[in-house]
C-alpha cells in the first residue's frame, strides 16, 4: 500500500501555521491549517470539517420510502443529489425497476444539477481565486472587448459599450464603500496574475452566469414540484405525462413544458460553449504558463468513481462516464470498484469525533456505526469553542475518513475525466466523448491560445497537466459541457418514447410494504458534482434498520486514518508556495477546486442547539 503521507513528503508539523477558518464561500463548517517551512512552502495539511452530521441517527426507524426527503436535506446546494440516491439505494433493496420515462427523467435532473452546479461553483464560489474583481476598474472596455472575441468569437455580449457598463456598475459598488457580492477578497495579492481586461472580462462572465443558473433550474421544477429538493418517488418519478394537457400550474407534463426545457438546455450548451469553456482556457493557460501546476500531486494519483450517465438503465457497461479506481498514477490499469464489497468501501474513525468498538479497524457502510465522540487532543491549543490550533495527533474532525481496499482516493470530475480518459484509451467507445475533450483542451492550453495571446507554446501531456488545481477546475468545466450535450439527447430519447405511447412514469408494484422480503439492504450510487456519492440502506420489518451516507466530501476532506494516510484535501495542498501567507490565497485556490460541501460531509448542531463555536469573518 502507498501511502499519501511517504510519498515524497515527510509531514512535517514544525514551522509556522496558517488557520483558515472558515474555508468554503456558501457555507462554513471547515476549517484549514497548514505549517510551512522557511521559503512558506506548505509542509503539512490540516483539514477539518467542525459540524457534528447526525441524519444516519435520525432516520432509524422510520419508512424507506420517506427516507429520500430527509437526506435530500442534507444540502441545498447538490440539491437532488442525494434523493436520487436514497431512492435508488431502496429500489435497490426491493428489487423495483423505474420505467423508461422515469429513467431519462432522472438522468434530465441528475445532469441539469450538474451544469447549474458547475457554473455557479466556477463564476461564484472559485473563479475569484483566479480573478483580481478590482484590477477590473482598471481595464481598457474595448480591449476587454478585442480579448472577448479572441477567445470567444462566438458570444453576442462583447461590444466595448458593454463591458464599459460592466466596469461602471463595479465602481458604483466600490463608490458606495462596499463590493456587494465580491466582498472578502483578497484583492491586489501577488499571486494573481490575470490581466485587468481579462479579469474585467471574468467578472462580467459571473454576473451572466448569477442571471443564467436561475432559470435552469425551472427543470426542476417542472419535473420536481420545487428546487431546490425537487421531489422524488420510490419506483420512478412523481411528475405525470400529457401531451394533450394546457401546462397549467398542477398539471402533467406537457409538450408546452417540454419545449420550455429544450429551450433551457440549449442555454446550457450554448453558455458552456461560449462563456465557460473558453474562460477556464483562457485562465488555465495564463496561470499554466505562469507555472501554477499546483494542487494535484499526492492527491490526484488515487482517484475513483462508481460510473454514472448509462446509455441503457441498469446496464453499467454503457456508462458515459464510466467508473473504477486508479492508484498510484497508474492509468494504465483500472480496478473494478464494487460498493458491496466490505473489502473496498470502509470508513475509518480513529481521528474522526466518531466512536467504534475497535478503532483500528474500518466499517462497511451496511454495518457503519454514527456514535459522537468529542474530545480534543492533548496538544490542541485554545478551547472547545475556540479551537486555535488543531491536534492532528489526536481525533480532529467530524467527517469520517473513508477508504477503497484501504487507499485514500480523490474523487469528484477530474477523477471521472482520468478514469473516463484510461477507459477510451482502452477502447471504450461510450467513454469516447471525454476523451475528445480532454485532447481539445489540451491543444488550447499548450498551442492554440498561448499563440492567440501572444505567448510561448507548450507540451505539457495530460499526466502532466490534469493532476493540478487547474486540472481539476478544468475537468469540471467539462463535465458541465457533456452533461449539456447529454442532456439534449435525454431529452429527444424522452420526446420519442413519449410520442411511442409511453406515459408511464412509476412502478408501484412494490409500494406496498406487506410486499417486502422481511430483510433487505440496498445501495444507490450518484455521480454528484463533487463525486461519488453513495447511500446505503438496511431494511427491517419494513422500517430503516441503518443508513449510512459516505458523499463526495468526505472522500476527498477526510482526515487521516489509522495508517496515517491523509486525505485529499490535506495532500493536494503539500508543495504549495504562498506568496503571502498573511493572505492564504493559495490555500482557498486549491480547496475551492474540490469544490468543498461540508455539509453533506458534517451537518445537525448539537441536539439542544446550543452554539459550539463563533467564527468572524473578516
Amino acid at each position: 500500500m502507498t501511502s499519501y503521507a511517504t510519498q515524497g513528503f515527510n509531514l512535517d508539523d514544525s514551522g509556522r501555521r496558517i488557520v483558515v477558518d472558515p474555508v468554503t464561500r456558501i457555507e462554513g463548517h471547515m476549517r484549514c491549517e497548514v505549517n510551512l517551512d522557511a521559503n512558506n512552502v506548505i509542509r503539512n495539511a490540516v483539514s477539518t470539517g467542525t459540524m457534528w452530521r447526525g441524519l444516519e441517527v435520525i432516520l432509524k426507524g422510520r419508512d424507506p420510502r420517506d427516507a429520500w426527503a430527509f437526506v435530500e436535506r442534507i444540502c441545498g446546494v447538490c440539491t437532488g443529489c442525494h434523493a436520487l440516491a436514497s431512492v435508488r439505494a431502496v429500489e435497490d433493496a426491493l428489487g423495483i425497476k423505474i420505467p423508461k420515462n422515469a429513467h431519462l427523467i432522472r438522468e434530465m435532473m441528475a445532469k441539469t444539477l450538474q451544469v447549474h452546479d458547475h457554473v455557479v461553483h466556477f463564476y461564484h464560489l472559485h473563479a475569484l481565486d483566479w480573478v483580481d474583481v478590482v484590477s477590473a476598474l482598471n481595464a481598457d472596455p474595448k480591449k476587454t472587448s478585442e480579448l472577448q472575441q479572441l477567445v470567444s468569437p462566438s458570444h453576442p455580449l462583447s461590444s466595448p459599450g458593454y463591458f464599459r457598463d460592466i466596469q461602471n456598475r463595479l465602481k458604483k459598488f466600490v463608490e458606495s464603500g462596499q463590493l456587494g457580492p465580491f466582498m472578502n477578497g483578497y484583492w491586489g495579492n501577488k499571486s494573481y496574475i490575470l490581466p485587468p481586461e481579462a479579469n474585467l472580462m471574468a467578472v462580467t462572465h459571473y454576473l451572466e452566469a448569477l442571471d443564467l443558473q436561475k432559470e435552469w433550474v425551472k427543470i426542476h421544477t417542472i419535473f420536481g414540484g420545487k428546487n431546490p429538493h425537487p421531489n422524488y418517488l420510490v419506483g420512478g418519478v412523481p411528475c405525470a405525462i400529457n401531451l394533450d394537457g394546457n401546462g397549467a400550474v398542477g398539471a402533467p407534463i406537457t409538450m408546452d413544458r417540454l419545449n420550455f426545457i429544450k429551450a433551457r438546455i440549449d442555454e446550457m450548451e450554448t453558455f458552456n460553449r461560449n462563456v465557460y469553456l473558453p474562460d477556464v482556457l483562457a485562465i488555465g493557460t495564463l496561470y499554466k504558463q505562469a507555472g501554477w501546476l499546483h494542487g494535484g500531486g499526492l492527491a490526484a494519483t488515487n482517484v475513483s468513481d462508481y460510473g454514472e450517465y448509462p446509455k441503457v438503465n441498469y446496464d453499467k457497461s454503457t456508462d458515459q462516464l464510466p467508473g473504477g479506481a486508479i492508484l498510484n498514477g497508474n492509468w494504465d490499469e483500472i480496478h473494478p470498484v464494487d460498493p458491496r464489497d466490505p473489502e473496498q468501501v470502509q470508513e475509518f474513525v480513529t481521528h474522526s469525533w466518531y466512536k467504534y468498538a475497535d478503532e483500528s479497524k474500518g466499517l462497511h457502510p451496511w454495518d457503519g456505526v454514527t456514535e459522537s465522540n468529542f474530545e480534543l487532543g492533548a496538544k490542541t491549543k485554545g478551547s472547545k469553542t475556540n479551537i486555535e490550533q488543531i491536534d492532528e495527533s489526536a481525533k480532529y474532525s467530524w467527517i469520517k475518513a473513508p477508504r477503497w481496499r484501504g487507499h485514500a482516493m480523490e474523487v469528484g470530475p477530474l477523477s471521472r475525466y482520468i478514469l473516463a480518459y484510461a477507459h477510451a484509451k482502452k477502447g471504450n467507445q461510450h467513454a469516447q466523448r471525454p476523451k475528445e475533450q480532454l485532447e481539445y483542451a489540451a491543444e488550447m492550453i499548450n498551442h492554440a491560445f498561448p499563440k492567440a495571446l501572444g505567448l510561448p507554446a507548450t507540451d505539457y501531456t495530460l499526466k502532466q497537466m490534469l493532476p493540478s488545481t487547474i486540472g481539476r477546475t478544468l475537468a469540471r468545466c467539462l463535465e458541465s459541457q457533456y452533461c449539456g450535450e447529454m442532456l439534449g439527447n435525454d431529452w429527444h430519447e424522452l420526446v420519442a418514447n413519449i410520442k411511442a405511447g409511453d406515459t408511464a412514469t412509476a412502478n408501484v408494484e412494490k409500494w406496498d410494504p406487506s410486499t417486502w422480503p422481511k430483510e433487505a439492504k440496498g445501495v444507490g450510487l450518484v455521480a454528484a458534482p463533487r463525486g461519488q456519492l453513495g447511500h446505503w440502506i438496511r431494511i427491517k420489518e419494513g422500517k430503516i434498520e441503518n443508513y449510512q451516507c459516505v458523499v463526495p466530501t468526505t472522500w476527498n476532506g477526510s482526515p487521516r486514518d489509522a495508517k496515517g494516510q491523509i486525505g485529499a484535501f490535506e495532500a493536494a495542498l503539500l508543495g504549495t508556495p504562498m506568496t503571502n501567507p498573511e493572505q492564504p490565497l493559495e490555500v482557498l485556490r486549491t480547496l475551492h477546486s474540490f469544490d468543498p460541501c461540508l455539509a453533506c460531509s458534517t451537518h445537525v448542531m448539537s441536539e439542544d442547539g446550543r452554539e459550539l463555536t463563533t467564527v468572524k469573518v473578516r
